[in-house]
This record gives structure tokens, sequence and C-alpha cells, in this order.
């Protein structure tokens, strides 16, 4: 297929588009639905189906989602409904659309497309790709193969979870300057390098569109650039894993 659907389930908006497989472009504008409160499985699953009847699709579908996803289901909830952890979310997608839906970690999915279209690509070595947003995702690559389920925006830094006190939530929370805000995510990298040794760190998410606020304020080891895909990059790489799966 040379098109297929692509959605992103975030801590604050649900968004999908169709996406050529072939370059990473969006084959229509993007459309968002605010993530429903609370995000348990029939609330978001019926936001997808949503989504999906806005489009008139039906074919495969893929949707990152924000948590350690295996074989479909899903095993952590650090910023949806309890409810989930156990719950077998391609399952519950594909009853709520009618089509067969492939489940991936949302950073990982923002990974695999920056490194296959945007920021990561040709790049060998180590690369952490970080999402900022309502929490912070990353996804590892090595020579372009990806480490899935990383989840390593839940690193300990001033003996509490980093996403909580680093995502981009918490600049909107608690009103940071981006001074403040870079100092923040100056130490959640900081541990992240002591870790991992990366040759390129790429940061994801909304935010990343004001990349030249705190990126220039940061002091990283490794290089360090903004998405190119920006916060469509979760869009992208669910489209790209469900044709891996529907690809004979």
């Amino acid at each position: 297929m040379d098109v297929l659907l692509g959605i992103d389930v975030g801590g604050s908006g649900i968004k999908g588009a169709p996406v050529r497989l072939a370059d990473g472009t969006l084959a229509a504008p993007r459309h968002r639905i605010r993530t429903p409160r609370p995000a348990t499985p029939e609330a978001v699953a019926g936001t997808v189906g949503e989504l999906v009847r806005h489009f008139g699709w039906t074919g495969p579908v893929g949707c990152a989602f924000p948590a350690v996803v295996k074989g479909g289901v899903v095993r952590t909830a650090a910023n949806v409904d309890d409810a989930w952890v156990g719950c077998d979310a391609g399952s519950r997608f594909a009853e709520a659309t009618g089509c067969p839906v492939t489940v991936v970690n949302d950073a990982d999915a923002a990974g695999i497309a920056e490194a296959t279209f945007g920021a990561a690509r040709h790049r060998s070595g180590v690369v952490v790709v970080v999402t900022l947003g309502t929490g912070i995702g990353t996804a590892v690559l090595v020579d372009g193969t990806l480490l899935p389920n990383t989840e390593l925006g839940h690193l300990t830094v001033r003996g509490r979870d980093a996403e909580g006190w680093a995502a981009e939530s918490a600049r909107d929370r608690e009103d940071l300057s981006w001074k403040a805000w870079a100092e923040r995510l100056d130490e959640y990298f900081a541990e992240l390098e002591r870790l991992l040794w990366p040759d390129l760190i790429v940061v994801g998410g909304g935010v990343s569109k004001k990349a030249d606020r705190f990126l220039p304020l940061l002091h990283t080891r490794a290089d360090i650039v903004p998405a190119e895909l920006r916060n469509e990059a979760g869009i992208v790489g669910a489209a790209m894993a469900a044709a891996r799966v529907t690809s004979p």
C-alpha cells in the first residue's frame, strides 16, 4: 500500500492523518481531537474510531500509544488511565474502528520516522529521539536499529521521575522561563548521556517547533537537533509500523 493511516495518542490530544509511505509526508491535513478525561480504554478507543471515520478510512491503521506495548498489549500507564495496563489495545482499537490496527510505543514511532525521513536519517552510532510533551518519551536506535520500549523519560533525576519535573507540561504547569526549563533539561540529558553516550539527540514533540528558544541553552556532549518531522513524527512512524506488519 502507498498510503496508510497513522494515529498518535497523546496525553492532551489524539491526532491522525493518512501518510505517504514513500516519503513520510501527510496525504491529507492532520486531524486532532482532545484526549478524553479520564483516558480509559473505552473512551480512547471511541476517539480513535472517530478519527478513522473522519478520514473515511477502511484499511490497516497504525497507532502510536504512550506506554510500553508488547504484542499490542499495553504494559504501563503513565499518562493514560490505569485500566489500560494489560489491555489488548490492538484488539480494542480494531473493534472500535473495524480496521486492523498495529499499536506501538509512541516515542518508538517517532524514532522510526526520524531515522527514516527526518533528523536521524543516514546517522550511524547511538541516536536517542526524545519527545517532550505531556511526558517524556524516548526512542533509542543503534545504527538505525530500534531498541523498543525504552521509556527513559522515567529516569530518576533529583530523586523523582524525570518527566514529572522536566517534560514540556511541567514548563507550562509551573510557568517556567525557557532558561529555567533548559536547566532542568540539562540535568535530564546529562543523566541520559551518562547511561548511553549517544552520538546524536533528536528533540521532538510539539515544543520542537520552538527549539530555537531552548536548544541553544543546553550543554550536551552529543549533537542535539530538533526533530524535522516535528509533532507529526508519531503519526508517520505509526503508519510505517502498520506497513511493516501488513507487507507480504
